[in-house]
């Protein structure tokens, strides 16, 4: 009986250890797990990467929701190419789903917008730097400039403003490069991010939602071949018109109302 005793006072005791242990490790895995990222700080940093990079170019593959009159969502799709050489010179050669193509470039000293399928173009003398210019493009033309933030050298403070609120989702380890997938949300939008996590902190994916608009229509795009030391050709920058071309003016801006900026979304994506 007492060995019986002894026995099972022993067990208690490995009992009680082996259980400590167990939950000393586990508490041990847990804080060896790396911490989660903050959302911010992968915003401001991808942010950075874009503000101060000398140049860069991107193809960025792009849809948006254009809601009908009857409420039907109908997806277009777009394909654009942006060649950005700071302080003075940018490129966006964009093709339209149904083949349409047009052309925006700005040399320092001008802008120039083509339209191929109606061999027509514009011309404005706008010296200055690319800042200037898409703003100038954005707010005064009201041109349709997809991710406009995207190419300002004050990205970093346009998103420290804009943003109320950003949080962490996970790394998408799905691509060849792992990616930190964060939600961001802004007074009109609510924006899903995945960046590339590394040194290199570049936009990869971009969902925004339209949350005010009607049927909450969404804005997609997936950035490709992103090269951060481009070396452009002389000739990148220079366009002349093709024989035949007709040169009209820039249109004067009309002021969309709330029913037609509900019509589509590709052009708030800005």
């Amino acid at each position: 009986m007492k060995r019986k005793l002894i026995f099972l006072q022993w067990l208690a005791a490995v009992i009680l250890v082996g259980g400590a242990v167990t939950g000393q490790a586990a508490s041990t895995g847990e804080a060896t797990e790396p911490p989660v990222p903050d959302a911010r700080a992968v915003l401001q940093k991808m942010a950075r990467q874009l503000a101060q990079a000398p140049g860069y170019s991107v193809t960025i593959f792009n849809d948006y929701d254009a809601i009908q009159q009857d409420g039907q969502s109908i997806t277009f799709r777009n394909k654009h190419q942006v060649s950005l050489q700071r302080p003075g010179q940018l490129r966006i050669d964009a093709t339209r789903s149904d083949g349409d193509r047009d052309m925006t470039l700005f040399d320092g000293k001008t802008l120039t917008t083509y339209k191929e399928k109606d061999n027509v173009y514009a011309r404005v003398e706008k010296p200055g730097t690319v800042d200037n210019t898409v703003v100038y493009m954005v707010q005064d033309l009201q041109m349709v400039v997809p991710l406009a933030r995207l190419l300002l050298t004050t990205l970093p403070q346009e998103l420290d403003s804009l943003v109320l609120s950003a949080h962490y989702v996970e790394k998408d380890v799905l691509s060849d490069t792992p990616a930190d997938h964060i939600v961001v949300s802004l007074s009109d939008v609510d924006v899903q991010l995945w960046v590339v996590a590394g040194e290199q902190s570049l936009p990869r994916k971009i969902i925004i939602t339209y949350k005010h608009a009607r049927g909450q229509p969404q804005f997609r795009a997936e950035f490709v071949d992103w090269n951060l030391a481009p070396v452009f050709k002389p000739e990148s920058f220079v366009w002349t018109p093709p024989k035949g071309a007709e040169q009209i003016p820039f249109l004067a801006p009309v002021r969309q109302t709330p029913a037609m900026q509900e019509t589509a979304t590709e052009g708030v994506a800005q």
